[in-house]
């Protein structure tokens, strides 16, 4: 069967691949030929068909800033209906976007210990980037459906990755031999509430300040962001000491990579909204 896939067919291999996925994020034995035997009389697509649609949705998660099944690497151009589909499975399922939902359970999972160092390598650049044409897709898409916003409403894990930021922070100056330090770590954005620029107060091994604020995403490291007003000006006002740590592939292992000010020089600011006041 040839042509466009149906609503019900992308229904169909969505749903599939979201069965797959959350047993490759537990760390549960799953047979990807076995679905696709199985989704073959019931879509009426062969297997090679099933297998580029299923590398089509990881292209779209990644997009949406979302995990995708490693075995499938991400294939571009695929059809904005499928990006429909994906949204329609997300929607019926609000708690898939919980990160407490998606961690990894065992001793498999490292990656999620509080008190670890975390991975920190270098920010994205335009060297690092990559092909033109799937960058314009995933940015098409993490625009579309904002991906930014949703990572930024997202309280839960927003409040995961500054606890694993901070269990970080607390790794490095122990190891550095800074108990003294390590324990006048502030978590200010929960102790104190929001509205001071940054989410945690740390330091350096000299005792000089660290400033950071949090951003999380589950996808990867060029999923866009949410910032302040008061971020960038706190960032501004405090170039020394301020950091942006953007942590990312939360929910299955966590990476970071740290920015710091001025963050025009890494980034392209947008504005997004305005403040409507009477004349």
């Amino acid at each position: 069967m040839a042509g466009d896939w149906t609503a019900e067919q992308n229904d169909a291999i969505v749903a599939d691949y979201f069965a797959m996925l959350a047993d490759d994020i537990a760390g549960r034995p799953y047979n990807k030929a076995g679905h696709n035997r199985l989704l073959q009389p019931a879509i009426g697509r062969p297997r090679g068909s099933i297998e580029y649609k299923q590398q089509n949705i990881s292209a779209v998660l990644k997009g949406l800033g979302e995990d995708w099944i490693p075995g499938y690497k991400p294939a571009f151009n695929f059809q904005a209906s499928l990006v429909e589909a994906v949204m329609r499975w997300l929607d019926r399922h609000p708690e898939w976007l919980a990160p407490a939902t998606r961690m990894r359970s065992g001793p498999s999972s490292a990656g999620f210990r509080q008190d670890a160092a975390l991975w920190i390598g270098p920010p994205p650049t335009h060297s690092n980037a990559p092909p033109p044409e799937e960058l314009e897709q995933m940015t098409a898409i993490a625009r579309k459906y904002d991906v930014a916003a949703r990572d930024a409403r997202n309280r839960a894990l927003g409040r995961a990755g500054e606890e694993r930021v901070l269990g970080h922070e607390r790794a490095s100056l122990l190891a550095a031999g800074r108990t003294d330090l390590a324990e006048r770590i502030r978590w200010v954005s929960h102790v104190d509430g929001d509205g001071a620029g940054y989410d945690i107060r740390s330091f350096e091994t000299d005792g000089s300040d660290r400033l950071i604020e949090v951003k999380t995403t589950n996808g990867w490291e060029r999923t866009p962001f949410h910032i302040t007003r008061n971020e960038l000006a706190v960032a501004d006002a405090h170039r020394d000491d301020w950091r942006l740590v953007r942590l990312w592939n939360f929910a299955r292992e966590p990476r970071a990579f740290e920015l710091r000010p001025p963050l025009a020089a890494h980034v392209s600011l947008m504005a997004t909204s305005f403040q409507a006041s009477f004349l």
